[in-house]
């Protein structure tokens, strides 16, 4: 049967939603859209464990039996019956690990699923909203740590079965031995308990530092170009290596609380069969049960160490899991910038006005408008133009239409805002400017020629089929800025604000893109935050806005036509 959760056709859209009320509620959720691989796993878990408990109880019967009776049918009879267990045992051990490995893929892709919807949710908020780091150490070590506890549930439940079966078993036998058992595997399963909560807690100390230490290491790689050439890459390695002894420290404190978890899970079962050995040998000795009783009730309390390491290592399992469920619910809970308002107003067609009655800015349909400001202040403007804003501020207007009313998807698809810090992605030139949609050649090459970067696609390896490194390393930051613009000009959107888009490339340069893409654009209304004189002398109108007043009050800056 086709499961349709790794089917790579199914987007990430289409899952059902979270459940991030917490960890629990949260892995509870991910059990419930999809019970079947663990309920599997639970059975075949049994089927695998139980034949372990049950061995020795067959093998101490055909000790009796053959000593009762001294003929060898008996024996044959108990011989095939514990061949049997083996062989179903063997059966039931295969199947567990495809259940167990089915429902630790389930886990991992869902879990991955959800991470990546909400990152596309948050969009350009998730800057704000978390550190790089976190959500890459919660793609990673997370994901891994919530799959690792679905991969172990159906060992789990099969390992109580077993000993529950195992009691049972024995207290017919014998009610003291039985009395042990069941008294003594519970001890030994609730002795770990005290160990997990301070478990849990270096292992949140640890992941707090992980996600600083990857984010610390990611800015680092992004930046080192610039760090080399200030001279400033020794010290922000001696940083990372202080954070990096940290993690570490951190890792040392979890493990020391990992390994007496697992010598506990060792030492306690010990206990238990030691104990249960030492009465069943003295209720031999007085006649209560017989030879083969005793072997039976080694063997019985020797497997049941098998139960209780089980039983620790799922303990020590959902420990992590839950450290790692609520990283994951933290991250799912994180609203996005703009939210889907209940009647969504349409946009006008065509070329959009846009008025910023908070700052004064103004751009007329179709226009190019330059906007003048504080460097300091550019990023928070451009963020205002292009994204919903807070209830309580004046609302941006896009065709007269605030963008708080505006429908998301529509306002995604008709306004784009460009900056430095766009990314490049890995992949070819063509998958990066195009962002997977169909585009023509001449789009393409129009685009190229605005920015003029047509120059640094010609001078890599395969042209626009060139593969392109995460971030675009191997570029300079110049090539870089163009071939971010040459992508925001080919996404052809009725509104484009640009963010100091020429400020990494030379003057002349600066000059051949500024007339090309006033061009391009004509008809089409464009917003350009730069303080270059080559786009102020290309601009239909001008905006200089002041530095942002200290009091909080209204900025008073006013437009000026060019």
């Amino acid at each position: 049967m086709s499961n349709r959760l790794f089917d790579a056709s199914v987007d990430p859209a289409d899952l059902p939603e979270a459940d991030v009320r917490g960890p629990w509620a949260y892995l509870w959720w991910l059990a419930r859209i999809r019970p079947w691989p663990l309920v599997l796993a639970a059975v075949l878990g049994a089927l695998w464990m139980v034949p372990l408990a049950l061995i020795p109880l067959v093998i101490g019967r055909a000790i009796d039996e053959a000593g009762e009776s001294g003929g060898q049918a008996g024996l044959y009879l108990w011989s095939l019956l514990t061949l049997g267990l083996g062989i179903l045992q063997a059966v039931a051990g295969a199947g567990l690990i495809q259940a167990a490995v089915g429902a630790e893929a389930h886990a991992l892709s869902v879990t991955h699923r959800v991470l990546v919807r909400q990152v596309v949710r948050l969009g350009a908020t998730l800057r704000d909203e978390a550190r790089s780091g976190d959500v890459a150490a919660s793609a990673a070590a997370d994901v891994e740590s919530i799959g690792n506890t679905f991969e172990v549930v159906g060992r789990t439940i099969g390992a109580v079965v077993a000993a529950v079966l195992v009691a049972v078993a024995l207290t017919v036998t014998s009610p003291v031995l039985g009395l042990a058992v069941l008294i003594g595997v519970p001890a030994a399963v609730l002795g770990i308990g005290p160990l997990l909560r301070p478990l849990q807690e270096r292992d949140e100390a640890q992941r707090e530092q992980m996600g600083i230490a990857t984010s610390q290491a990611g800015d680092i790689v992004a930046g080192l170009r610039i760090l080399r050439g200030i001279g400033g890459e020794a010290g922000f390695a001696e940083g990372f290596r202080r954070t990096s002894q940290r993690v570490r420290r951190a890792g040392e404190s979890a493990g020391r609380m990992e390994a007496w978890l697992q010598a506990a899970g060792v030492l306690l079962p010990g206990l238990v069969t030691v104990g249960i050995v030492w009465l069943g040998a003295r209720l031999a000795l007085d006649g209560a049960i017989t030879a083969g009783e005793l072997v039976a009730f080694y063997g019985a309390s020797a497997f049941l160490t098998l139960p209780v390491s089980t039983a620790t290592e799922a303990a020590e399992t959902l420990s992590l899991a839950k450290v790692a469920a609520g990283r994951v619910c933290a991250l799912l809970r994180r609203a996005p910038g703009s939210v889907r308002p209940e009647r969504p107003e349409p946009l006008p067609a065509g070329a959009l006005a846009l008025t910023d009655p908070a700052t004064g800015i103004s751009a007329a349909a179709g226009r190019l408008t330059v906007v003048t400001a504080p460097a300091d202040r550019t990023g928070r403007l451009a963020d205002r133009l292009s994204r919903p804003g807070a209830a309580d501020a004046p609302a941006v207007l896009l065709g007269g239409v605030p963008l708080e009313r505006a429908d998301p998807d529509e306002l995604s698809a008709r306004l784009l805002r460009s900056g430095p810090a766009d990314v490049l992605f890995s992949g070819t030139v063509r998958e990066e400017l195009t962002a997977g949609s169909a585009r023509s050649r001449e789009a393409l090459a129009r685009a190229l020629f605005a920015a003029d970067a047509a120059d640094v696609v010609g001078l890599l390896p395969g042209g626009l089929d060139a593969w392109l490194d995460e971030g675009g390393r191997t570029l300079s930051g110049g090539q870089r800025q163009r071939l971010v613009l040459a992508r925001a000009l080919l996404a052809d959107t009725d509104l484009l604000v640009l963010e100091d888009p020429t400020a990494s490339v030379d003057a002349h340069t600066e000059a051949r893109i500024v007339g090309r893409v006033a061009a391009l654009r004509a008809g089409r209304t464009t917003v350009v935050f730069s303080d270059s004189p080559l786009w102020r002398g290309a601009a239909d109108h001008v905006v200089r806005l002041d530095a942002e007043p200290a009091t909080g009050g209204p900025d008073r800056s006013a437009g000026v036509p060019s």
